[in-house]
């Protein structure tokens, strides 16, 4: 809303400064800082509250270390990065940009999803919470929304040279197809709707979900969404509970997820300018750089949620919070086309949940094999196996923030490694 104000002040009476607002690194700057703001100063002010209202964790006795001193810490602190977000995502973006609103129904849809499951948990005292079915459903309904809206939305557009888009018969989606002009050098690009996404480390940087439909003959761009619809929604499922599951230490899943932000930050960024796209080799994504808004925002309320969630923890996330930031980051790399770097960009939250599926699998395997469940890890996810190697868990999550920030580094390489 204040972008639009001050649009308007600009043109009515030049009002100083007001131009600002044109720049997307000023507004993302603006971003982090309001998110800092909101999340560090209120966010003591709804800890208060929660603890007022006796939403304090649960905890099952699992034999960790400090474990049962964490009983009665409030939970549903996911409330404050949710504000943290969408309050200087609505005043700083253009709010009629496709993608802006993409993200909105995320974190509001998940957040909702997130909500009730703490809800059930605390106030109504039921430790399973919200029933899986209904979880997975909410989060099959966002998958579907954002692959419907990656698939058709008449501005979800990338940038292609004109010829390959007459060749491969793309859709067109401006009936005049305009010049860019790229250091000094004037080319002929169409801006046209495709399901085509970026490849790290392959020569042409580029894969068309399209493919996936030849075997079906002449008639399989038209059933393209019987495939890229279910991918989209294992994307999101996949990121949204993985995050959930790196959620069990102090400042873990935050401290991580802050780090991914500022790497979609620098994605949306670089997407989102025609002439570093073009450098880069990437698909220049026409709207998408108000999403380096929504990222600061993202990345900045993460930070300040730290500032309680750190060890020892004042507040708990709680799934309000995890659910909502793995869907965050799933629906955000799928904006940009870079969802195939989310193994190595979320290779924490990765290896947190292939964790979990390595000793379930093989517990069960064992069972029925010798008559009694194995163990890979002492426990799982990954990180009680180090607490129960006697590691704290500061310094557990310490060491997975830098393992992340390595691997933020190295997805922002994959850029020019082809």
């Amino acid at each position: 809303m204040l972008y639009y104000l001050f649009q308007i002040l600009d043109k009515a009476i030049h009002f100083p400064g007001s131009r600002l607002m044109s720049y997307i690194s000023f507004r993302a700057s603006m971003a982090i800082l309001l998110s800092l703001i909101i999340t560090m100063l209120f966010g003591s002010r709804i800890i208060k509250v929660l603890k007022n209202l006796q939403i304090g964790e649960t905890v099952r006795d699992l034999g960790l270390d400090g474990q049962k001193q964490k009983e009665g810490t409030p939970t549903m602190g996911g409330l404050i990065i949710i504000l943290g977000i969408v309050i200087p995502t609505i005043l700083l973006t253009q709010l009629n940009n496709v993608y802006i609103q993409l993200m909105l129904f995320t974190t509001c849809w998940m957040g909702a999803i997130g909500f009730a499951d703490d809800y059930i948990k605390v106030f109504l005292k039921n430790k399973e919470g919200l029933k899986a079915i209904f979880k997975v459903s909410g989060q099959l309904i966002l998958g579907l929304v954002v692959g419907i809206v990656m698939l058709y939305h008449h501005e979800v557009v990338v940038r292609i040279p004109k010829d390959l888009a007459l060749k491969n018969n793309y859709s067109i989606e401006q009936t005049v197809v305009f010049n860019d002009v790229i250091k000094n050098k004037t080319s002929e690009y169409a801006y046209v709707k495709t399901s085509l996404t970026n490849v790290p480390f392959l020569k042409g940087n580029s894969f068309d979900y399209e493919w996936l439909t030849h075997f079906i003959g002449d008639n399989g761009p038209n059933l393209l969404w019987l495939f890229f619809i279910p991918i989209v929604i294992f994307i999101v499922i996949s990121v949204s509970n993985a995050a959930n599951l790196t959620d069990g230490l102090d400042g873990l899943a935050a401290g991580i997820s802050a780090i991914i932000a500022i790497t979609l930050a620098i994605l949306a960024y670089v997407s989102g300018n025609s002439i570093i796209a073009n450098y880069l080799n990437i698909y220049y994504i026409p709207y998408s750089s108000e999403l380096v808004i929504f990222s600061a925002a993202f990345a900045g309320s993460c930070i300040g949620f730290l500032w309680y969630n750190t060890y020892p923890a004042k507040v708990f996330m709680g799934d309000t919070g995890s659910l909502t930031i793995g869907a965050i980051i799933a629906v955000l790399a799928i904006a940009l086309r870079k969802e195939l770097l989310i193994p190595l960009m979320c290779g924490v939250f990765f290896i947190e949940n292939l964790s979990v599926i390595i000793q379930v699998g093989y517990f069960k395997y064992t069972k029925k094999k010798f008559g009694e469940g194995r163990r890979i890890f002492l426990m799982s996810p990954l990180h009680h196996h180090f607490q129960k190697k006697g590691y704290h868990e500061a310094t557990i999550a310490t060491r997975f923030w830098i393992i992340s920030l390595f691997l933020a580094i190295l997805t922002i390489v994959t850029l020019k490694l082809r």
